[in-house]
């Protein structure tokens, strides 16, 4: 009897220490595992509410003359930025002191970002609608990013499928890889010209190499195990490059896409500026010969939203095509 009830009384604290010990196994099991990290919506709300607020108090002006500033817009019903309300109360003695963290010469309010963006949207800049402007940047990515595709991934693949494709090429691609594409616009206006005819290729540059190692780690990170076994089965070399190495590269080949668009994004501005007319880039070099910062400022937003939303959809096209990717 005593033998069974100290069982019955040992299961009976195990029983009660089973939950436990699950909750603590799980807490462990979460914590480092990548396929369990999200963002959480809530989080990157309040990081933007916090860079608003910053930019607002920064450039807030603390301490100005209210009675001034009603009567200055009064009396120039036209004007919308702010920056030029400062500069007539510099210049008068009517107006009171005030204090501002950054200057309007500095960095645009957010008042004066709204109202240049709101004109953008309207009647664009140097006789060119912001749509013109957009439109036209991502025509140039999206030819750069495809011929870079298409001559940086095959040659990535046979990288890493062929120890003389490979010796070949380590070279060219050891050698180019670390120049900066900035440091080549001189070199590309003498080849190719001024417009397009410079601007595309500085961009497939930006992104060739950056494709064709992706491409090569891609088909060196798939797993020895799953070659054998399709060849195991009777599979052709055709078959394992379709239907095992490209599949079980993607993630690899996603992931150096995605670098490629930030980037070519870096570049585009420097490519635009070598004798386009057109351009997100080319709008805001002709706002800094005006010193318009609000313009800048909205040029930049308007390429950062682009960027985001084509990283977005490369993150939907990845979970569509690599399901398994961070599943363990």
């Amino acid at each position: 009897m005593s033998g069974s009830m100290g069982a019955q009384v040992a299961a009976g604290s195990l029983e009660n220490k089973g939950p436990k010990n699950k909750t603590k196994n799980a807490r462990t099991v979460s914590f480092g595992d990548a396929s369990a990290v999200r963002s959480i919506p809530a989080f990157s709300v309040i990081a933007f509410v916090v860079m608003m607020l910053f930019w607002w108090a920064s450039t807030r002006v603390w301490g100005f003359d209210q009675a001034f500033a009603d009567n200055f817009f009064a009396e120039n019903p036209d004007v919308n930025q702010e920056k030029l309300l400062i500069a007539a109360c510099n210049r008068s003695d009517e107006c009171g002191e005030f204090s501002q963290f950054i200057t309007p010469q500095q960095f645009p309010s957010i008042k004066d970002t709204w109202n240049a963006a709101g004109l953008l949207f309207t009647d664009g800049f140097q006789n060119t609608t912001i749509w013109e402007h957009a439109f036209t940047s991502l025509w140039r990515i999206t030819r750069g990013m495809f011929f870079g595709s298409i001559v940086g991934i095959p040659v990535g693949m046979a990288m890493g499928l062929s120890s003389k494709v490979r010796g070949f090429f380590d070279t060219p691609v050891e050698l180019f890889r670390p120049i900066p594409p900035l440091a080549l616009i001189p070199l590309f206006i003498a080849i190719f010209g001024i417009g397009d005819a410079a601007a595309i290729p500085l961009l497939v540059f930006a992104s060739l190499w950056i494709m064709t190692i992706a491409a090569r780690a891609g088909m060196r990170n798939v797993q020895l195990s799953k070659v054998r076994a399709a060849y195991s089965l009777g599979a052709t070399k055709r078959q394992v490059l379709t239907k095992v190495l490209i599949p079980n590269a993607l993630p690899e080949l996603f992931t150096g896409f995605r670098v490629a668009l930030g980037v070519s994004w870096g570049t585009l501005v420097a490519a635009e500026l070598v004798g386009t007319n057109i351009g997100l880039g080319t709008m805001i070099f002709q706002a800094r010969n005006f010193t318009r910062l609000d313009v800048i400022v909205v040029g930049i937003a308007i390429i950062a939203i682009l960027g985001v939303l084509m990283d977005v959809f490369m993150r939907i096209l990845e979970s569509i095509l690599v399901p398994w990717q961070g599943k363990g």
